[in-house]
């Protein structure tokens, strides 16, 4: 079993039991979602952006604007810390106190790297755009060189890494088990509608395969 190495930067303090450094268990929360925040601080101001990603083995891949802040400062080389959460539930306890959610979360640190060459490019935004949604790549027109020249593509390799994981109903404390007041969780789930055609859609075109696969599935 692999594990990232735990240091004073990525160790679990608060709820430490649900900790876990296992790289395969980071991986898999990862890849059950695309939407991260990045955060980094640029001359004593805290940043964070919400954006999509895509992963790799090691790296995750962002993109935006070569204007945008991100993409102007992040590719200098600063640290980025970026997290993912997905929320799995309520946890209703007896008292207002011990109410919590379940959840599976990951905080990973790392240093961005600026892709520059256009195959590189197309590489990335290969993997972001198939993480959103498997098989939309080859369904859709490719970036051309105009689109790649004014977007920005950031590879950020996965140097610490931990994750949080909650699960199971609420911990009271033992004097409240008597009480006559309902307790358990509630669990929520993340899922796709029924797909709604652009009003703009030429006659006659179906809806994409990629996107009749997940209509109405549930997807973290």
């Amino acid at each position: 079993m692999s594990q990232f190495e735990i240091t004073k930067k990525n160790k679990v303090v608060r709820g430490a039991k649900r900790a876990t450094y296992d790289e395969q268990e980071i991986f898999e929360i990862l890849d059950a979602g695309f939407l991260c925040h990045l955060a980094f601080n640029i001359n004593d101001q805290p940043f964070m952006i919400p954006t999509a990603y895509g992963r790799r083995g090691d790296i995750l891949y962002v993109h935006g604007s070569v204007k945008s802040r991100t993409i102007k400062n992040v590719a200098k080389g600063v640290p980025v810390c970026l997290s993912v959460t997905h929320l799995d539930g309520l946890v209703l306890a007896r008292s207002a106190f011990h109410h919590s959610v379940n959840y599976r979360s990951v905080v990973i640190y790392g240093t961005a790297v600026e892709i520059t060459e256009r195959s590189d490019k197309n590489e990335a935004l290969y993997c972001i755009t198939e993480n959103i949604l498997k098989g939309r790549w080859n369904e859709a027109r490719k970036p051309n060189e105009k689109e790649l020249d004014i977007t920005g593509v950031l590879a950020i390799k996965i140097e610490s890494a931990s994750a949080k994981i909650r699960a199971g109903g609420p911990v009271d404390e033992l004097e409240d088990y008597d009480l006559d007041i309902w307790a358990g969780h509630l669990p929520m789930q993340t899922s796709f509608g029924d797909s709604i055609s652009d009003e703009k859609l030429k006659e006659g075109i179906a809806v994409s395969s990629s996107v009749k696969e997940v209509e109405g599935n549930k997807f973290s």
